[in-house]
């Protein structure tokens, strides 16, 4: 493979995304509720951060799913036919994708699609070493905003792959506009295959969110830092803290950062009081049972043909054709 050019060919526009980075970032904060997207926890400190969360003995999410693919995968790819697009959103470091790509690798064109050029990179690289016969063709770009695969690639059969209960950080409105638009992505005859965290005990849920060695206070944090040194944010990091509660009402995880005291912050070039104990929320996760995920992926025009789970029903991942 020529690294040079399959990199070249995926470079962003640096200046457009600082620009809307600012632009969300003063949208969220100038709201009643702060708020920040979650998109941006995933610079290349918080990316490493989050790979540390998927590793601890709290957070249950990642080796759950792993270990439902690793057992499942012939089962998985069984209608995933020789030259098909694999379309992976949000693609991340793609580790979980070998597990499926070790049964399909040489009969399908792998389109990882990442807001972060850094980890398609580092992940193109590994692979490429991993599986030489296979075809990578990398997009960066944000999967909730995207219209359409490239045009080269549009057309053809496509096998979707949203792991990592990642439908779970959207409001279940915004979840189902979401698989609404993966269906116009991957075309009238695609496929998802997609993981989602299932409803369970809220204590194991807080723990989950908010572990013993605070690696996930570490995660939550650096969306502050990586905004005073992307747009010149003044954020003491000191004056706020993690907060990971469960909203039973809504089924969701919610992360906040909380400030400690009464305080002013600059972020690019204007001022955002915030009172002590005032939140800004960062992120949601919402649970579902699997009859209401069912019902979800219906009204975004899906069927679901399968699903698996793990022997404690903790999470599920979902063939929707």
């Amino acid at each position: 493979m020529d690294f040079a050019a399959t990199l070249e060919g995926f470079k962003n526009n640096t200046a457009e995304v600082d620009d809307r980075f600012c632009r969300d970032v003063v949208k969220g904060l100038s709201r009643t509720q702060k708020e920040l997207p979650c998109r941006y926890f995933y610079d290349a400190r918080g990316s490493a951060l989050f790979e540390a969360i998927t590793r601890l003995p709290e957070y249950y999410p990642t080796r759950t799913e792993t270990e439902i693919l690793r057992s499942c995968a012939e089962d998985l790819v069984a209608d995933i036919a020789d030259g098909d697009l694999f379309v992976e959103f949000g693609s991340g470091s793609s580790l979980k994708t070998e597990l499926l790509l070790d049964r399909v690798c040489g009969r399908v064109v792998y389109v990882p699609i990442d807001v972060s050029e850094a980890a398609l990179a580092d992940a193109i690289v590994r692979l490429a070493v991993r599986y030489p016969e296979l075809e990578i063709r990398p997009l960066v770009a944000d999967f909730s905003d995207l219209a359409a695969l490239p045009g080269d690639l549009a057309g053809q059969r496509a096998v979707g792959f949203f792991p990592g209960s990642t439908i779970g950080n959207l409001a279940p409105e915004d979840a189902g506009r979401l698989l609404s638009r993966f269906k116009r992505v991957l075309g009238k005859e695609g496929q998802l295959i997609i993981g989602v965290d299932l409803k369970k005990s809220p204590v194991t849920l807080v723990r989950a969110y908010d572990d013993a060695a605070g690696v996930t206070a570490a995660f939550n944090l650096n969306l502050l830092t990586r905004i005073n040194r992307e747009l010149g944010g003044t954020f003491d990091l000191a004056s706020f803290q993690h907060e990971a509660i469960y909203n039973s009402e809504a089924g969701r995880i919610e992360m906040h950062l909380v400030s400690r005291r009464a305080q002013d912050v600059k972020v690019c070039g204007r001022p955002f009081h915030f009172r002590e104990g005032e939140t800004i929320h960062t992120e949601n996760s919402y649970k579902y049972a699997a009859a209401e995920f069912r019902a979800l992926a219906a009204k975004a025009g899906w069927t679901v043909k399968r699903v698996w789970t793990d022997d404690n029903d903790l999470f599920g991942v979902f063939a929707l054709g």
